[in-house]
């Protein structure tokens, strides 16, 4: 009976092992897709605001020649 107990005991702490590990691995995995998102977004914001800059800026430019012009 004693002998049950131990190699239950044992294999009960393999599967315990076995089940942290998986469960770590989901973790790590979801962690690392959450920050590729993240980063991804980040991006694209970046990006965008770039485009809004360069659009206001050309907006601008335009509307300062015309002003230069009506000058003359």
């Amino acid at each position: 009976m004693y002998a049950f107990i131990k190699v239950a005991g044992r294999l009960g702490a393999i599967i315990a092992l076995i089940t942290l590990i998986v469960t770590l691995l989901r973790q790590l995995i979801a962690l690392v897709g959450t920050l590729l998102f993240l980063i991804k977004f980040g991006i694209i914001a970046l990006f965008a605001g770039l485009v809004l800059v360069v659009i206001f800026s050309t907006l601008r430019t335009r509307q300062r020649r015309r002003r230069e012009e009506e000058e003359f």
